[in-house]
């Protein structure tokens, strides 16, 4: 779908599935004249940081993400299972117990009524958690797509095939969906969007760095193993791996990079159905369309015109043969985790160990369980809240949003270098923002959905070809502004400018982001700094291309667009001057609008701190004064063990800095945080003014 702001990326969603300070600092023995060395070791700072997590042999002005988080970073190695683990796995950790217990509750009751969230639920994680059945159907779930995929003669009766697959969920080819208009957000529309890789980027089959060659020397062996498996003898299976390997970078070489799909305007290219029809005719356009169910579509808006021009071209002159080899593959690498054992151990051995460096494959239920959220979402949603979500909670996170869009206006206010015109616009977008906090007001029906116990490869087409159709028949319809785009029990947030709203489902609003018993400087960095986070998304370098009614709109003067962009440069710079693994280093334009979002988050939610503390001040705490516990923590929410080879994924496809930088680059750019810790010039966190980046 097109383009949110996470706090964590989709990436990183799918892992949590699967001596003392120098004369320069200020430390909390510094401060703390009443608390002893022993109790301050025993004792929590209040509700979701803890003394342990510290270490206190490093000079917080010098690395601050290791001070806060390097009692931690030694006491929990990842997992066997994970690429990574941080404060989102754990806090994802609880919830899947919690979750686990839902389920196999709903699983063990077989006379719920039919279409009830227990029902669907149940009997979708009880068909997954049934392995000797899944093990017994072997591939057999997929085979009549790949039976209908064999018989194709011409490549334009292959594509009704694709068609039909595309609503099951099976990828390959291109992106097709349902979603608002940028220019008329009152609308929906029909998108056209580049696709049809297997690896997770264009990079990864164009960049001549030896992990790359690596990466797909690897993925070469395990295209064919999966060919193989759906029964295709050694050399016919070799065969067909080089040649899904050149098809895929094809459409590498013709899509574009991350850091150009970053750009709204460039991706918006509207036309009629009749104009992409005749611009692609070997695509079939309006056969295609039909197929799809989206046959009442006008118009299409194509992101990516260039490549669309390379895949009518490759359907022209690639042999059929060639097509049906690829989708095969798509068709065996979408479905290959709800198969039997040997597609899914096949799977995890490059997408799980060669591409994000996991020793062990996740537990059965864990998977399941993913699988179960993220085909059911709001039926699972609607059993954790029932659990877990207090009015209370709720109350307060709201609370917290209005003290922090209170805080952002005043910043707006504040501007030295906006003018009054926009900055009123800007105003006026800030009191447009929506905010969703924990669940849908209204809930997602299910009605026609069959979920049974039968097969589990089965269910999960079923439930993919339901949410299609769901999607597809938006065209004509009116924006409904109640929907989610994330299920209540996932540990992240996002903004999303055609809405120009925020959302923070239930499963983030929990320590170490949130906890209604902490004090307000553990809450203010938390989840604080991540309602500013989300805020900030409506005016970074994407966000700030939107007005207040969620249109692509220049709403900016050109002299404060230029003011902007230069300060936007600066943050550039900046993260581009981080260096992760040997000589790669973040990606500043690719990272710009998370970085954005982080430096403006943590500056907000240090002003809406501030007017709480007027109200109530509890002073030291564990020997911590209230602005430093507000930055340990923003610290010690992105504390994060990675493998290597998820880092370089990561560095390769992500949006977000490494959690070190995140951390680091934010409050290298505050004199708050250098009043706090005592920091001064000299210091590695210490930045002269001129060379700050601050924009909201």
């Amino acid at each position: 779908m097109k383009k949110r702001n996470l706090l964590l990326s989709s990436a990183a969603i799918a892992s949590l599935l699967l001596s003392g300070c120098s004369s320069s600092t200020t430390s909390p023995e510094d401060t703390a004249t009443t608390t002893t060395t022993t109790e301050s070791a025993e004792m929590e700072m209040g509700h979701g940081l803890n003394l342990a997590n510290l270490d206190t042999t490093v000079n917080p002005c010098e690395d601050f993400y290791q001070y806060a988080n390097g009692g931690w970073l030694k006491n929990n190695p990842i997992p066997a299972s994970e690429s990574s683990w941080g404060s989102f796995n754990e806090l994802a950790e609880k919830n899947n117990a919690i979750l686990r217990e839902l389920l196999t509750e709903a699983a063990s009751n077989t006379t719920a009524a039919k279409g009830t969230a227990a029902q669907l639920v149940g009997d979708f994680y009880a068909s997954g958690m049934d392995s000797a059945a899944v093990n017994q159907a072997g591939m057999k779930p997929i085979k009549p797509e790949l039976d209908r995929i064999a018989a194709a003669k011409t490549t334009n009766e292959l594509l009704r095939t694709v068609a039909d697959l595309k609503t099951k969920g099976i990828s390959g080819y291109f992106s097709m969906y349902v979603t608002q208009d940028d220019k008329i957000s009152t609308q929906y529309a029909l998108w056209a969007m580049q696709g049809g890789l297997g690896l997770p980027d264009r990079d990864f089959y164009l960049k001549e760095d030896e992990r790359s060659k690596t990466i797909r020397t690897e993925y070469l062996k395990h295209l064919q193993n999966m060919f193989q498996l759906i029964g295709d003898d050694a050399t016919t299976a070799q065969k067909k791996a080089r040649t899904v390997m050149n098809l895929e970078t094809r459409l590498a070489k013709a899509s574009r990079t991350r850091v150009e799909l970053r750009d709204p305007y460039a991706n918006y290219n509207k036309m009629t159905v009749q104009d992409f029809s005749k611009q692609n005719p070997n695509l079939m356009a309006t056969q295609l369309l039909t197929a799809l169910g989206a046959h009442t579509a006008k118009e299409v808006i194509v992101g990516q015109p260039a490549f669309f021009k390379e895949l009518n071209a490759m359907l022209k002159s690639v042999p059929v043969a060639d097509w049906k080899a690829y989708t095969q593959w798509h068709v065996a690498r979408t479905a290959a985790p709800f198969l039997s054992q040997e597609f899914v151990q096949e799977n995890f051995n490059f997408y799980g160990k060669v591409l994000s460096g996991a020793k062990e494959m996740q537990p059965r239920w864990k998977r399941v369980l993913r699988a179960t959220d993220a085909a059911l979402g709001e039926a699972l949603g609607q059993l954790y809240v029932q659990k877990t979500f207090s009015p209370q909670a709720k109350l307060r996170a709201m609370e917290m949003v209005n003290n922090l869009q209170e805080s952002f206006k005043e910043h707006v206010r504040d501007l030295d270098w906006m003018g009054d015109e926009t900055k009123q616009r800007a105003l006026q977008k800030l009191d447009a923002f929506a905010v969703k906090i924990g669940y849908p007001e209204k809930w997602k029906e299910y009605k026609d959905l069959e979920i049974n116990r039968n097969s589990y490869a089965e269910n999960v087409m079923r439930a993919s070809q339901f949410e299609f159709r769901e999607n597809v028949g938006k065209i004509g319809k009116p924006v409904d502004r109640t929907e989610w785009f994330m299920s209540p029990p996932t540990v992240n947030a996002y903004y999303n400018p055609s809405m120009n709203e925020i959302v923070f489902p239930a499963g983030i609003l929990q320590p170490p982001f949130f906890d209604p018993e902490a004090d307000d400087a553990v809450n203010y960095g938390g989840m604080g700094a991540v309602i500013g986070h989300e805020l900030t998304h409506g005016f970074d370098d994407q966000g700030a291309k939107y007005d207040f009614e969620g249109n692509l709109k220049d709403w900016w003067s050109k002299e404060d667009l230029d003011k902007f962009n230069a300060r936007a440069s600066m943050v550039d710079q900046q993260y581009s001057s981080y260096s992760v693994l040997d000589n790669l280093n973040v990606n500043g334009k690719l990272t710009m609008g998370e970085n954005i979002a982080d430096i403006g988050g943590l500056n907000i939610a240090y002003t809406a701190l501030q007017k709480a503390l007027k109200k109530k001040n509890p002073g030291l705490i564990a020997g911590f004064t209230p602005e430093q516990r507000f930055f340990l923590a923003w610290a010690q929410i992105w504390r994060i063990n990675m493998r290597d080879e998820a880092q370089n994924q990561q560095i390769l496809t992500d949006p977000h800095s490494p959690g070190r930088f995140r951390t680091n680059g934010p409050v290298s750019n505050m004199p708050q945080f250098y009043e706090a810790f005592g920091c001064k010039q000299g210091d590695e966190l210490f930045r002269v003014e001129n060379e700050r980046a601050k924009i909201w």
